[in-house]
C-alpha cells in the first residue's frame, strides 16, 4: 500500500482528536489526523511526522497525518503508520494476494451479520466466514497492545464473531500491527479489561486470532510476518 504526495513535517500539538498542528517547510499547518485514538505515545511535540497532501481543493485541511517517527525509551526511534484506514486496505491487498486463505473466490467488504457489520465476508471453496480487522499502534518495550482506548464497539464485534463461529461460519479477528520489529501482541487489559475478556472467550470459542506486523516507510506500508499472540 502506497501513499502519494508524502512530505515530512514536525509535530507541534493536537488541539483535538481530529486535527494537529504541524510545521511544514517552516510554516505551521493545521492537518487532519487519520486516527481518532489517543496516540499519546506517538504524537510527542517535536517528533518527525509524514503527511499526505490532498488533491481535493474543497477540503478544509490540505494534509493528512499518516506516519510518525516514534521516540523509543532508551533512545532511537521507530516508524509507525497511524492511519486508521490503512489496516483494512492492507488486509484486502494481503488476502487478494493469497496470503489469507488458499483458493479465495470472494472477499467482500462491509458485510452485515446479526447486530454487526464486519469488515470482510469471504468464500473459498466450501468454506465461508467473516473477518474483523483492527489496527494496532500501541507498543511498549517491543510488545504491542489493542485497544489504546476503551472500545465497546470492538467488544460487540468479538461477541458477534463468536456467535458466527458457533453457527458454523469461520470467524477471524486480525490485528494489523502498523510497525515492524515487534515481539508479539496482547489485548490491553489495563485500558479495557472487557475487550481482553471478550477476545479470550472468542479464541476459546474457535475464533481465529491473528496478528501481523508491517514493514513501514514514510510513503508505503505492507503486511509482512505473523507475530505471537498471548
Amino acid at each position: 500500500m502506497r501513499y502519494a504526495n508524502i512530505i515530512p513535517g514536525v509535530f507541534l500539538s493536537r488541539p483535538n482528536r481530529f486535527i494537529a498542528k504541524v510545521l511544514v517547510e517552516g510554516v505551521e499547518e493545521t492537518v487532519h489526523v487519520k486516527n481518532t485514538g489517543r496516540c499519546r505515545e506517538l504524537l510527542v511535540p517535536g517528533c518527525q511526522v509524514w503527511l499526505e497532501r490532498s488533491d481535493n481543493p474543497a477540503r478544509k485541511t490540505l494534509y493528512d497525518l499518516v506516519t510518525v517517527e516514534k521516540p523509543l525509551e532508551g533512545g532511537g526511534t521507530k516508524i509507525v503508520n497511524m492511519d486508521s484506514q490503512a489496516p483494512n486496505r492492507l488486509f484486502a491487498e494481503w488476502a487478494a494476494a493469497g496470503q489469507f486463505r488458499p483458493g479465495l473466490t470472494l472477499l467482500r467488504p462491509e458485510t452485515a451479520w446479526g447486530r454487526s457489520r464486519f469488515d470482510f465476508y469471504w468464500e473459498a471453496a466450501e468454506k465461508k466466514g467473516f473477518v474483523e480487522v483492527k489496527g494496532c499502534t500501541l507498543e511498549k518495550g517491543g510488545w504491542t497492545y489493542f485497544p489504546d482506548a476503551p472500545t465497546e464497539r470492538g467488544v460487540k464485534h468479538l461477541e458477534e464473531l463468536t456467535q458466527a463461529r458457533a453457527e458454523g461460519l469461520e470467524a477471524t479477528v486480525c490485528f494489523v500491527i502498523q510497525m515492524a520489529g515487534v515481539d508479539g501482541f496482547s489485548p490491553n487489559d489495563e485500558t479495557h479489561p472487557a475487550f481482553g475478556e471478550a477476545l479470550r472467550k472468542a479464541a476459546a470459542g474457535g475464533v481465529e486470532v491473528l496478528a501481523y506486523e508491517c514493514a513501514v516507510v514514510p510513503g508505503e506500508v505492507n503486511i509482512t510476518r505473523p507475530v505471537p499472540c498471548r
